[in-house]
């Protein structure tokens, strides 16, 4: 039988999750190859033999999505699988474009191919863009789980972006943890705050040993998402923030839509930067596409150390990096807590980035005076030291959730921006969670 010659496109994540579940022990497919985008450095590797399975006893290798064209013709692919999230439509269909005209099919893998089923209650946290506050969520809904005596396990979706190997399965319970896996800054600021609050994480490449491990240690798991990316468990309770501050691109993006079409709550986050009404036209947007879905506004605070520090200051605003690289906003809570807090300056970043740094500048055009926090190798993480220490500055507020210094030594005060949702008079969502929590006997 001939076997059908699969590409699939991702970006170190939802591609090999994927491939574990759709493609690895089918005889009907050979997956010739993945294609990586969005993220810096995770190009020329393979997709290791002790990973891909019997059928493919050289592994499987990874090129830069650069290349499409040629790698369709070359490896005589006959239909390339779309695999990675937070893209437009608009993007996504000028790439499906172009696999057609060079001959192949173009797919997506939807839900019910990918999700597997747990035997414990999973809460998902999903967006329709990167930096809706996911990760805000996920702490906040710890909290409430632990105050009914039940052990969450989160399991975040997968930053596997180093050697993939040692990254099959990957728990992060202490700080020390973070060093074992040789954790890029994108890691460490989804994993170090959850480990600060007490909480075991999972993530890594195989999602069904990573679930079957993380059954056996929690009452509950709470589902981490990615980007926009939907589940790769079936949710009990699927959750999804959307951002007023980018309103409308609720239905502009994939998989975002798909989660907005999914959800059974939709949380309206930083509800408290924007106009009332900007809400409510993304609620009305929100009911026109899921009019099922009960929808939630919370807020998200802002906090400093010591916010009288602030005032009349030089600073410059180090902020989260995949929300204002390919999320798109142009700044966060670090600029928000500038301005809130009477910063006297906020120093433009821009003509003191070097290497990589200055790299990210040209590839997003519309980041503001604010430093993304780019760190996925160590070079990286040297060009963001350097980076920071070129720019002058009385203070420097720190927005990226994890502790800068505990990477490098910096000559100038840091200053760590917290960001948490706080919820409405009532607390609706945790009404919501803890009726979730009756219904299924806890």
């Amino acid at each position: 039988m001939k076997r059908e010659r699969i590409l699939i496109m991702g970006a170190a994540g939802r591609d090999f999750h994927n491939f574990n579940v759709c493609f690895r022990d089918d005889l009907r497919f050979r997956v010739v190859a993945f294609t990586a985008a969005q993220i810096p450095y995770i190009t020329d590797r393979r997709y290791p033999a002790s990973l891909a399975g019997n059928l493919y006893p050289r592994g499987i290798p990874i090129y830069d999505e650069m290349k499409l064209s040629e790698l369709i013709l070359r490896l005589r692919v006959d239909r390339v699988v779309f695999s990675y999230s937070d893209i437009s439509h608009d993007e996504l269909m000028h790439k499906a474009s172009l696999v057609l005209s060079q001959g192949a099919d173009f797919s997506l893998s939807g839900p019910n191919a990918t999700m597997l089923k747990s035997r414990k209650p999973v809460i998902s946290v999903c967006a329709v863009r990167t930096g809706c506050g996911k990760s805000q969520l996920t702490r906040y809904l710890c909290e409430v789980l632990k105050g009914k005596n039940l052990l969450p396990v989160v399991v975040r979706h997968p930053m596997p972006y180093g050697d993939l190997a040692s990254q099959e399965v990957e728990r992060f319970g202490s700080f020390d943890d973070l060093s074992l896996y040789r954790c890029s800054i994108e890691e460490r600021e989804e994993y170090e705050p959850l480990i600060t609050k007490g909480a075991v994480v999972f993530a890594g490449v195989n999602y069904a040993k990573i679930l079957s491990l993380a059954e056996r240690e929690g009452d509950m798991i709470l589902w981490d998402g990615g980007n926009n990316d939907f589940p790769f468990f079936v949710p009990d309770l699927e959750i999804v923030l959307v951002d007023p501050l980018r309103s409308g691109d609720e239905t502009g993006y994939f998989p975002g839509e798909v989660n907005l079409r999914r959800a059974s709550v939709v949380i309206i986050n930083k509800s408290n930067t924007v106009e009332r009404q900007v809400c409510d036209r993304l609620e009305n947007s929100i009911h026109t596409v899921n009019p099922d879905a009960k929808v939630v506004r919370t807020l998200s605070q802002i906090s400093l150390t010591d916010p009288s520090s602030v005032e009349g200051r030089n600073v410059l605003v180090i902020e989260d990096g995949p929300s204002i690289t390919h999320g798109g906003l142009a700044s966060g809570a670090g600029y928000a807590a500038a301005i809130q807090f009477k910063a006297g300056t906020v120093v433009d970043p821009r003509p003191y980035a070097v290497g990589s740094l200055a790299d990210t500048f040209a590839a997003y055009p519309h980041i503001s005076r604010v430093l993304p926090a780019m760190g996925y190798s160590p070079e990286q993480i040297e060009d963001l030291r350097q980076s920071i220490e070129r720019t002058p500055c009385d203070l420097i507020l720190s927005a990226t959730p994890i502790n800068l210094r505990r990477l490098m030594t910096l000559s100038r005060q840091v200053m760590h921006v917290s960001y948490d949702i706080c919820e409405e008079p009532g607390a609706p969502l945790r009404k919501i969670v803890l009726q979730f929590l009756t219904e299924k006997g806890h």
